[in-house]
């Protein structure tokens, strides 16, 4: 893992990698979900579930999930008792997944969505209470400046919750996470995209981004404070909860 490796979707385009990410993913939208339980092997579903638990014990008001996606935090989120719920997302094809789940749920007056950049968030300062990112900080492209701007927007006393991928610490756990991520994931990936550079673009990020102590890091350069590192499934991915 190197924490200065810049992992792009597609290494021959001379195109940044927001617009490479918002292309790729708008590429995959109509199957991502499908791609994330089989990759997870539908643990991802409970490792959800411990972000929102985190957050609804805080009683937010204001809620912002970044990077939204296909909005199932924005779904969980709905259950609390937040009277603002807002998901923001680069890709146009995600957020229409996401808005057709919000309609058909019925919850169009509980849940919001926009289209944005995480790194220029068009969003007041010290406003939200709590804050989350479910498997999509990787795909930032300049971390230091998302993480600045999320900070900004942090309400004093709020929370940042991030469900990332990560590395097992454990020599043989660790080993057979590597070949899961290098070999099997990019195999199970061609089973719902034709997309070669997406399923390649996931795993290799997924094996190369900061985690752990290097992450944490980078959450307290941000001026975030008492950030906690918790693994789920021996470190397959890994909850940071971090406080402004």
């Amino acid at each position: 893992m190197s924490e200065n490796k810049v992992i792009l979707p597609n290494q021959k385009s001379q195109e940044q990698k927001h617009v490479q990410v918002r292309k790729m993913f708008n590429s995959i939208s109509g199957n991502y979900d499908k791609l994330n339980k089989v990759i997870t092997f539908g643990m991802e579903k409970g490792w959800k579930k411990n972000v929102f638990n985190l957050i609804a014990s805080k009683n937010p008001n204001r809620i912002l999930d970044i990077a939204t996606g296909t909005g199932d935090m924005l779904i969980l989120f709905a259950n609390s008792n937040a009277t603002e719920i807002l998901g923001t997302d680069i890709s146009e094809g995600m957020l229409a997944v996401a808005e057709e789940k919000v309609k058909e749920l019925g919850l169009n007056d509980r849940i919001k969505l926009d289209q944005q950049d995480a790194e220029n968030l068009s969003l007041p300062d010290n406003h939200y209470d709590a804050i989350s990112i479910t498997y999509g900080i990787r795909n930032f492209e300049n971390l230091d400046k998302c993480l600045e701007e999320i900070y900004r927007v942090t309400a004093p006393g709020g929370q940042f919750i991030v469900l990332e991928t990560s590395v097992p610490t454990n020599f043989l756990l660790k080993s057979g996470h590597w070949m899961y991520t290098k070999w099997v994931m990019p195999a199970l990936s061609r089973l719902f995209s034709d997309d070669k550079s997406a399923y390649k673009y996931l795993s290799e990020s997924a094996l190369n981004f900061p985690y752990g102590e290097a992450l944490k890091k980078r959450f307290e350069l941000a001026g975030f404070k008492d950030v906690k590192i918790m693994p789920q499934f021996f470190g397959a991915s890994t909850i940071y909860q971090a406080i402004k």
